[in-house]
Parts: structure tokens; C-alpha cells; sequence
């Protein structure tokens, strides 16, 4: 049970790292810039700190080696992959805001640059997955169990776009205290279950190390938040939750256990078409959709439990989709 370890190791070192990171972050004078055409009320937190991801992102590092170590000495290095993918991410997200607080705006890397580093990483790490041979073109479809092959280019052009548009929808999701760290708790629970029930012991021990660090990190982030995981933590958080589907074969699980993200994206992607199509009508009070509700009374708290609890049981649900996906 060494992912177990790992939980606790993860929780402990994000939970200590906060007592030091949170403290340097405000001498650093390191604030978040809160966006202007967002909800008024949001202004209260102008200038709470950012980039806490690198809490959990170090936790997770420390876990996955310290717990870890005996599958890496037996060749098992799939983990690594998988943390180190979402890690560039993490870094193209520590860059973002990086600039955000050199300008003192809410605007980082033009859209243009993130979309290219993205692309590029998730091409490599798809290579990667191929020629290491833990990724295959055969598409699993949950719940019915069965697997569409696909030509290597068709599967590496569909890989990319999932993980483009994943690590963005956990980026969009990130609007309000604790949303994406609850939201993605029970998808990091999820992949633990799916890789113990496997015999995946390696991706079980990183998926357990997510859950812990980020448990431990809303101690902080919940409402009202104390810091926020800038890009830096929801782009890790992004790469961290398509890598993982891949390295387990099963990418048309996102939809599933991810439907709170999606729904944060195409709300997003409906309000500026809607409002280009009708020049200056806006389909929904505020896009994303969690603004959306803010507006419409829902309070921080609120959304963080019904999307934190809607996503817990999607996971469950999609348990039951992929658990025949290999002998066990």
C-alpha cells in the first residue's frame, strides 16, 4: 500500500511548505491581480498571494520518489513521465505568472505563446508514451468496453487537442477559492482507485500524491483563500489530469470524470461566439460558468461543495466504465 505512503508524505510536505511558502509570497509582494471585468467582489482579494502551486508541485516530488523509489529502481518509470509532463506545464504556468506580477496585470504569456508551448509539450510527451511503449492508437470507450484502433497520426493529432484543451479547462476552472482543488481531489482519488485496481502501482503512488498535496494546499486555498495556485499550480493540475488518463489508456475518460471542466470551457467558448454572433448579447450573466452562478447567488462555498460532490460522483460512475479495460 506504498501509495497510501505517498498521501501522507504529499499532505505532510504540502502542509509544512505552506507555514514558509505563503509568508515569502507576501515579502516577494507576490499578488494576485484580480480580473476587472470579473465579479465586483473580487477585488477584496487583489493582492493575495500566487504561485502556490509550487506547494503541492514540490509535495508531489518528494512523495513520488521518497514513495516511489522501489519501482523507479525496477525500471518503472511511467510516474516520472507523467509528473514530469505536467510539470512543463507547470513551468509555461510559473512564466505566465511570472509576467503577470513583473507587469502588475492579469495578463502573462499572449495566447499565441501558451498554446504553442502547450502543443509542443504535449506532442513530445505523447513520443514519449509511444516509444516507451505505454500508449497505444486503440481508443477505449467507457462502458462499453471496447477499443477503436486509429492510425498513430489521427491518435496524435486527437492526443494533442484533449491535452491542449484539458490543461486550459482546469485552467479556466481555477476562478475562485478552492474551486479547482476540490474539483480535481476526487479526480486524483479516482485515478489512485483505477491504477491500484490495475496493478499500476507506480501511477497509483503519483495519483495519491496529487490527492495529498492537494488536500493539504486547501487548507489554504479554501474560503477565503490565503493563496492562490496562480497558472503555475492549474496548468500542473491540467497536465497532471490528462497525463494520467493517457498513461492509463483510457483519454475518453476526461469527459466523464472532468465534466465540471468542460462545462467551465464551453461556457466560456458559447459566451464570446453568443456575444460575437449577436453583437454585444451575452448568453450567460458572466462567463465561466461559475460566475455565471456567483451572479446568480451562489455563494464560494456553494460552488466549491456542489461541483467538488457533482465531480466525486461522476468518479465513481466512471469507475464503473473502465474498470474491465484490462484482466484483472
Amino acid at each position: 500500500m506504498t501509495f497510501i505512503l505517498s498521501f501522507i508524505v504529499a499532505f505532510g510536505v504540502a502542509a509544512i511548505l505552506g507555514q514558509v511558502l505563503i509568508p515569502l509570497l507576501h515579502r516577494l509582494k507576490a499578488g494576485q491581480a484580480i480580473r476587472e471585468d470579473g465579479p465586483t467582489w473580487h477585488m477584496s482579494k487583489q493582492g493575495t498571494p500566487t504561485m502556490g502551486g509550487l506547494m503541492f508541485i514540490v509535495a508531489i516530488a518528494v512523495a513520488i520518489v521518497a514513495s516511489g523509489w522501489e519501482e523507479i529502481r525496477q525500471g518503472n518509470w511511467n510516474h516520472i513521465y507523467v509528473f514530469l509532463f505536467a510539470l512543463v506545464f507547470g513551468i509555461i504556468g510559473m512564466v505566465d505568472d511570472f509576467q503577470k506580477l513583473r507587469h502588475h496585470a492579469n495578463e502573462g504569456l499572449t495566447a499565441p505563446q501558451k498554446f504553442l508551448l502547450q502543443l509542443a509539450a504535449a506532442i513530445a510527451f505523447t513520443v514519449l508514451m509511444r516509444g516507451q511503449g505505454y500508449l497505444t492508437p486503440n481508443l477505449f470507450i467507457p462502458f462499453f468496453n471496447v477499443t477503436i484502433p486509429l492510425p498513430w497520426v489521427v491518435y496524435m493529432v486527437f492526443a494533442a487537442f484533449v491535452m491542449v484543451g484539458t490543461v486550459n479547462a482546469v485552467n479556466l476552472t481555477d476562478g475562485i477559492d478552492g474551486l479547482a482543488t476540490g474539483v480535481t481531489i476526487p479526480v486524483a482519488l479516482f485515478y489512485m482507485a483505477v491504477s491500484a485496481w490495475f496493478g499500476r502501482n507506480d501511477l497509483a503512488i503519483l495519483a495519491a500524491a496529487v490527492a495529498g498535496g492537494l488536500a493539504a494546499f486547501l487548507i489554504y486555498n479554501f474560503h477565503p483563500a490565503k493563496v492562490f495556485m496562480g497558472d503555475t499550480g492549474s496548468l500542473f493540475l491540467g497536465g497532471m489530469v490528462c497525463g494520467m488518463a493517457f498513461a492509463l489508456d483510457i483519454p475518453l475518460v476526461i469527459p466523464v470524470i472532468g465534466l465540471v471542466y468542460v462545462a467551465e470551457v464551453l461556457s466560456d467558448i458559447i459566451q464570446v461566439v453568443y456575444f460575437k454572433k449577436t453583437h454585444g448579447k451575452r448568453f450567460f450573466r458572466m462567463a465561466p460558468l461559475h460566475h455565471h452562478l456567483e451572479l446568480g447567488g451562489w455563494s464560494e462555498t456553494k460552488l466549491f461543495c456542489v461541483f467538488s460532490g457533482l465531480t466525486l460522483a461522476l468518479c465513481c460512475l466512471a469507475f464503473l466504465g473502465v474498470m474491465d479495460r484490462y484482466p484483472v
